[in-house]
């Protein structure tokens, strides 16, 4: 009877098995391809009800490979990454019917000040949509800011009261990644990988360009390093591969030919000295101001200096260092200036509402004077937007919204020192100064680049932004029990 039973299973799953293949077969051969996607819909699903925890990490493993859906169908007038973006609307829904369920989250992590200020960030990005030139673009904005924030920082802080998670969190990533980067940097030998051109696209369609993909290597270094660190001494193997690991990221940073993530990786360093020599809060700030004290008296001869370098990007390593600082004839710089200017007539004509989230790049086109345009130089963002996070949002949400996103920085990096300083055992230490350098990276990044409109940079920020809000929390809570 058992057996009978069984034959009777088995039979009935290689009959669906078989005729699911056949189907498929017919289907594609009449170009219908959303059937094979059926199967992989239905895991989905499953598996959001079954474990929210694991759906996260699965979205979080596909960021790096998701791909636009504009590379797929030309002319739609809404663009999402596949299929992560899809993936985090239904953890939007399943967050508000667990809400309506009564499931709540930490009142520990709603309270804490890095949550308060993205609580007041979000809301003023849905005021700046009411008030926008587009209200569609910008509440289209909105609304993957929202599921950005509540997928990889309002529900990831729950799954990191477990510090094994924030290891399995940025695994996730790096491993899907890793693929990226083979990919790239095989394409790219293709050409050369002294072709510093070829090297600004060999990463689509998984990255738009070599700027956010430079910036993903440098806020993924770190923390590999850290991960490295962690790793037992007896260990052998498994440090070996991590350092091979290590070198092959720190290659692909090299090859991407980004002057903005090398330099954000220095600024890393410099917080990491810092933190390391346990130099005073006091002693940074009358550094700092001293610094700027005397970059401001000599600005007109930095300004002279500046203009005299002719060095425009190259293939070669040392000369694509020097271009960094050409303000007179590196298309790439003098781009950014352009669009920089434009960013702050922007914030001029509109001080307070700004023009609306996501509307940069179909404003600024008239903002931009003739004797500031470049080559490169379009009448839409097509080449990146405002070329940085702080004057995007300055000239789409005023300055409050630039506010919004300045005391979020702040207010982290304050919690990440607190985390490093306070951590009970060497584990945490490591962790928390790796994350944190990881941020840094990118909030030095983001004075040239903006990225966090998509879910490749969102998964990192947002992510190690919630790791270090969660490590506070429960740190601080482990040691009140």
């Amino acid at each position: 009877m058992i057996r009978a039973l069984q034959h009777n299973n088995q039979l009935v799953f290689w009959s669906i098995v078989i005729s699911f293949m056949l189907l498929n077969t017919v289907l594609l051969l009449l170009e219908i391809y959303f059937v094979p996607l059926i199967p992989a819909v239905l895991f989905f699903i499953i598996l959001a009800f079954v474990s929210i925890e694991k759906f996260l990490f699965v979205t979080v493993l596909l960021v790096p490979l998701s791909i636009p859906l504009s590379t797929l169908a030309q002319g739609l007038s809404v663009d999402l990454h596949l299929p992560t973006e899809p993936l985090l609307a239904v953890l939007l829904v399943l967050f508000f019917l667990k809400y309506l369920c009564g499931h709540r989250l930490d009142i520990r992590i709603l309270r804490h000040p890095v949550t308060l200020a993205i609580y007041f960030q979000l809301a003023w990005i849905f005021i700046t949509a009411i008030t926008s030139t587009d209200p569609l673009v910008s509440f289209k904005l909105l609304i993957s800011r929202t599921w950005f924030v509540i997928g990889f920082y309002l529900l990831a802080t729950q799954l990191f009261q477990n510090e094994k998670n924030i290891q399995t969190y940025g695994w996730m990533y790096i491993i899907s990644f890793t693929l990226v980067i083979i990919y790239t940097i095989a394409r790219h030998a293709g050409y050369g990988l002294d072709d510093q051109q070829m090297a600004h696209r060999v990463m689509r369609p998984f990255y738009k360009d070599h700027t956010s993909y430079g910036a993903t290597i440098a806020m993924l270094l770190p923390l590999l390093i850290g991960l490295f660190q962690m790793v037992k001494k007896e260990n052998i193997n498994t440090r070996f591969l991590m350092a091979l690991l290590i070198l092959f990221y720190g290659l692909a940073i090299v090859f991407s030919y980004t002057r903005a993530a090398w330099l954000s990786l220095i600024a890393a360093f410099a917080v990491w000295l810092i933190l390391r020599l346990k130099i005073k809060f006091e002693f940074v700030m009358i550094a700092a101001v001293i610094m700027v004290a005397l970059v401001f008296s000599v600005r007109t001869q930095i300004m002279i200096q500046l203009e005299q370098n002719r060095q425009e990007s190259s293939g070669d390593l040392a000369e694509h260092v020097q271009s960094m600082s050409n303000i007179r004839s590196d298309q790439s710089n003098l781009e950014r200036i352009n669009r920089w200017s434009c960013a702050y007539r922007m914030w001029k004509d509109k001080p307070l509402f700004g023009f609306g989230p996501g509307t940069y790049q179909f404003e600024y086109g008239s903002y931009q004077r003739s004797y500031e345009k470049t080559r490169i130089s379009t009448d839409f963002g097509i080449m990146g937007t405002a070329h940085s996070e702080y004057l995007l949002a300055l000239s789409e949400s005023g300055f409050p919204g630039m506010l919004s996103l300045l005391v979020i920085v702040i207010l982290t990096i304050a919690t990440g020192v607190r985390v490093y300083k306070n951590a009970p055992d060497q584990k945490t230490k490591i962790m928390a100064v790796s994350i944190l350098m990881g941020l840094v990276t990118y909030y030095v990044h983001g004075l040239l680049n903006n990225f966090l409109d998509t879910d490749k940079a969102s998964a990192l920020f947002w992510g190690y932004t919630g790791m270090l809000v969660a490590m506070d929390v429960y740190q601080r809570k482990s040691a009140e029990e």
